[in-house]
């Protein structure tokens, strides 16, 4: 197969690459490779189950039409100082404006126009002054909120319009390396899905554009490695899901929906933050390819629970000689995993800083039931690294000064919550890499993390590739 431009990757990143390229009319001929399903496929058996089956040969919730952030929360930041390092790249200015063009698109597709955490400027204050207090910083961020169900409608209906304007979707195709001759990125060869040995093809194409996915950020520093592509390795952030009644958030909930804090707490001062707080939301479990169990979050537009959830974590930066900071965070998961016999862990606040295991019967007591009804109550500490532990412990007690109730003997601790976007593609602005003819975008690339900034990098790709030629 041939065409102008090859997409490996249907999250954000991949699919505004696409989009852009055709309302700027390019002439192109577009391929969108995609490991999992399209939108209207994507059912995750747990709603009848009630408990994980672990699909083969992928998780629908993290692959397929839209990526994993979309089935998620379906949150889109609004603001530059949000979602990663691509204002270092490109600059805060013009971040900033492609973000205001990028939610218009949202508008476009069926985004709700209302705009959560603006308007109550006072109580922002408040909410900040009780911040500084403790020692965290408060940004404060507008947020569109689409809904883990709207989001589903509104990416289908951008794939609709991808496909009436010809651009070719491989669905259930899995890439399986670069074709590089010469020393250019050439294409892409592909099979199916969870089947190596079976319809595997290659593509050539002008332009490869690597859109992975947070998921995918280990496979393609693998890739990185191989071919010699220029890369560094960033941050690995490692935490815990928190999860509270929505009595003890309101404020936060009603003022800003999603605070984001960041703190540097004693006595290591890694940097440690919040992040995808879900009001009156659910917690989720994701599985990636090795079935390793992450734990996330959900936030329907409809569907309300009691609790809000919202995960806290600690950054790690990994100096010479070590390498492999993705690897390092998999072992951790995969620690906690096997105490929880393949299941999520969840333990209360309480019984670790009492220093013992969280028993079932314990939680069917609580005021705070979990919104994820198969994770198995046990010790995180068990598998949770020290330092990391004791950060997350301190950042919650510093956090329970700003919204008090938060360090609740009650409080759920869910783990593990793990983001692969420790490998950082070396790139300019252009995002050239240093292997010609191949581009790497989205969280895989370790510039962005999340919606918003994938979808940025990627309408910047596609208005890039419609102003060259072949």
């Amino acid at each position: 197969m041939k065409c102008d431009v090859v997409i490996v990757g249907a999250g954000p990143a991949g699919i505004f690459t696409a989009l852009e390229l055709v309302r700027k009319g390019a002439p192109r001929e577009i391929v969108l490779v995609e490991k999992g399903r399209p939108v209207q496929q994507r059912h995750c058996p747990k709603a009848q189950t009630g408990h994980c089956v672990n699909c083969k040969p992928c998780c629908h919730i993290t692959t397929g039409f839209s990526g994993a952030g979309a089935f998620s929360d379906g949150k889109l930041s609004l603001s530059c100082e949000v979602g990663g390092e691509l204002p270092e790249l490109i600059g805060a200015d013009l971040a900033q404006q492609m973000i205001d063009y990028t939610d218009g698109i949202y508008l476009e597709f069926g985004a709700d126009p209302h705009v959560e955490g603006v308007g109550q400027p006072e109580k922002v204050k408040q909410i900040r002054r009780r911040a500084i207090r403790a020692g965290l910083k408060l940004v404060d961020c507008p947020i569109r909120h689409l809904g883990t169900e709207k989001a589903q409608e509104i990416y289908y209906a951008i794939q609709q319009y991808l496909e009436e304007k010809g651009v070719q979707m491989l669905f259930g195709a899995d890439c399986e390396d670069l074709i590089v001759e010469n020393g250019r990125c050439v294409g892409v060869t592909v099979h199916r899905a969870g089947d190596p040995g079976k319809d595997r093809q290659e593509i050539r194409a002008a332009h490869t554009v690597i859109a992975a996915g947070r998921r995918g950020a280990g496979w393609l520093e693998g890739l990185c490695r191989v071919h010699g592509v220029e890369r560094s390795s960033g941050n690995v952030d490692i935490g815990v899901r928190v999860e509270v009644r929505n009595e003890i958030m309101e404020e936060v909930n009603e003022v800003l929906y999603e605070s984001k804090l960041i703190g540097y707490p004693a006595p290591f001062k890694n940097k440690v933050r919040t992040f995808c707080q879900n009001p009156g939301g659910f917690v989720s479990q994701e599985n990636y390819d090795n079935d390793l169990a992450v734990v996330n979050g959900h936030s329907y537009k409809e569907t309300k629970s009691s609790n809000t959830n919202l995960s806290i974590l600690c950054t790690h930066h990994f100096r010479v000689p070590f390498d492999r900071p993705i690897d390092y965070a998999r072992k951790v998961g995969e620690l906690t995993n096997m105490l929880g016999a393949g299941h999520i862990l969840v333990q209360r606040y309480g019984d670790i800083l009492d220093g013992k295991r969280t028993w079932q019967e314990e939680l069917s007591r609580s005021n705070l039931r979990p919104t994820l009804p198969d994770a198995v109550a046990g010790d995180i500490t068990s598998a949770m690294p020290y330092r990391t532990m004791t950060n997350i412990i301190n950042f919650i007690q510093a956090v329970d000064q700003v919204v008090p109730g938060f360090a609740s003997s009650e409080t759920l601790l869910y783990s593990p919550e793990l983001k692969f976007y420790s490998n950082r593609i070396e790139m300019d602005p252009q995002f050239h890499t240093s292997l010609p003819g191949l581009a790497c975008l989205g969280d895989s690339s370790g510039w962005t993390r999340g919606l918003m900034m994938a979808s940025v990098m990627g309408v910047l790709m596609g208005r890039r590739l419609a102003s060259e030629g072949d």
